[in-house]
């Protein structure tokens, strides 16, 4: 089995944890409904995507 020839010191182990981070969500809002929405995807309050109707949402869907 593989052994570590030395061993990492915390400033090193820290550093190379620098960079488990998370990053936000990017959203735009929908040209429709004004929502936030993800892009490139259908807006789940309207059901528009690039300026058409994709989804048939009923009126109490709709928000």
């Amino acid at each position: 089995m593989a052994v570590p020839k030395r061993k990492w010191s915390k400033a090193r182990s820290r550093r190379s944890r620098s960079n488990w981070k998370l990053t936000t969500p990017t959203l735009i809002e929908c040209p429709q409904c004004h929502e936030k929405m993800a892009p490139h995807q259908v807006c789940k309050s309207c059901g528009y995507y690039n300026g058409k109707d994709v989804l048939q949402l009923s009126a109490d869907q709709k928000g």
